[in-house]
């Protein structure tokens, strides 16, 4: 289990407190008040490298998992391969078509309310697939970014400006390692809530679960991975954007 609902709460108000690795500070909560007669928020989680979006060892899919227990009803969540960004692009637009007559007008566009996160390739893919609503003209509320790894052809470092807030997570150890820094298209429009890093050469964790060559080859982007101090924080970013009333309280 990534968190529970209290650590949930109790994480986005250290949020801004320095991480146990000093490296860097955690990122503010961030809030939102939930609108009234809006389609379902919608969070796509994309995993990295060829992992299965059905993996339950690697965080995203845990994340994604948590939520859905979460929130059981009035929020889509979802985890794709990295190379299913298309599949997820038509799955926002079906559900944001709430009249179902093929076409997005100008108002469901604008009650958007979409929330994208990865980890390696997933993150570029969350650019990507942020930077492809931009063209359509609907608005992402946020965008998460764990140790990106830049597919070719792809930019993930310039955020587009339909994103209100970006937040990016990295390492910058080993042969594959995070971006450590992403920058706003326009910074009138998207607010870069952090590059936040980690060290994990001085602050080592075990990733059970992992392939061995996950765990030697790529160690410090498999331990990025599998950090819950990044997950949680990841959580709560993401719950800071999901209406409270919302969630199963049978469930806490």
């Amino acid at each position: 289990m990534r968190c529970t609902p209290a650590l949930a709460r109790a994480v986005s108000l250290f949020l801004a407190v320095a991480l146990a690795h000093g490296e860097a500070g955690s990122p503010a909560a961030i809030t939102a008040a939930q609108p009234i007669g809006l389609p379902p928020a919608m969070v796509i989680g994309f995993v990295g490298g060829f992992v299965k979006h059905n993996a339950s060892a690697h965080s995203t899919v845990q994340v994604v998992d948590h939520l859905r227990n979460e929130y059981p009803a009035g929020v889509y969540v979802e985890a794709f391969e990295n190379h299913r960004r298309q599949d997820a692009y038509r799955e926002i637009l079906r559900r944001l078509d709430l009249n179902n007559d093929g076409a997005l007008s100008t108002e469901e566009k604008r009650n958007a309310r979409i929330i994208i996160f990865g980890h390696s390739w997933g993150a570029s893919e969350t650019v990507t697939l942020a930077r492809k609503l931009e063209k359509d003209g609907i608005p992402v509320l946020l965008t998460i970014q764990v140790d990106s790894v830049s597919k070719i052809g792809q930019n993930d470092s310039v955020i587009p400006a339909n994103v209100g807030q970006a937040v990016n997570f990295y390492q910058p150890d080993g042969i594959i390692h995070g971006r450590p820094q992403i920058r706003a298209a326009d910074p009138a429009r998207t607010e870069i809530v952090g590059n936040f890093r980690f060290d994990y050469k001085t602050n080592p964790i075990s990733c059970e679960g992992y392939p061995w060559f996950d765990r030697v080859l790529v160690k410090a982007h498999t331990e990025i991975e599998c950090d819950p101090k990044v997950w949680d924080q990841v959580e709560s970013l993401i719950y800071s954007k999901l209406a409270p009333e919302t969630r199963d309280t049978a469930r806490r």
